[in-house]
């Protein structure tokens, strides 16, 4: 099955962008569309096979590493999302969203960051709304939310365990 993720990395210093295309096809991202808008900074747009999401997503992140080792994972999306996000991605109005969130106080999932612009887990949500079965959830969005989201909570311990030592 093929699932599509975003992988974004700071780099290390200036970057040949030619060069770095290059490693980045030869170490097996040439399923990607590379995204170079900030400077230092890399997306990586992926539509990958995989067995499953997380297989598609690891074998993703071990191709970037192979090809740029000093590059530092900043996020692997679709993971943190406002109620924008998750409207587009189920189908329904930003309202919808909203109302489905102030309806349902007690357990609607709580945000992570809770401020002018608040973010979700997108799997908590999507997760959320198939346990209620009122919107139709696409599987493989919601198995690759999941993978993103694992994938961000392990990066944010190893930075919190790397503080501490």
């Amino acid at each position: 099955m093929e699932y599509e993720f975003t992988l974004k990395y700071q780099l290390s210093g200036p970057q040949d962008i030619d060069a770095l295309i290059e490693r980045l096809a030869e170490a097996g991202c040439d399923d990607a569309v590379v995204g170079i808008g900030q400077p230092g900074r890399l997306a990586l747009a992926f539509a990958r096979e995989g067995a499953t999401a997380q297989e598609a997503l690891h074998s993703a992140l071990a191709d970037v590493r192979r090809a740029l080792p000093q590059a530092q994972l900043i996020e692997a999306s679709p993971d943190l999302v406002g109620l924008t996000d998750v409207a587009e991605v189920v189908g329904v109005s930003r309202q919808n969203m909203r109302k489905l969130m102030l309806t349902h106080p007690s357990t609607f999932p709580a945000p992570v960051h809770d401020g002018s612009l608040s973010l979700w887990h997108l799997a908590d949500i999507l997760a959320w709304m198939q346990a209620r079965g009122t919107h139709a959830v696409v599987q493989a969005v919601f198995d690759v939310a999941s993978s993103a989201m694992q994938v961000n909570v392990a990066r944010a311990q190893e930075r919190v365990g790397g503080a501490s030592d």
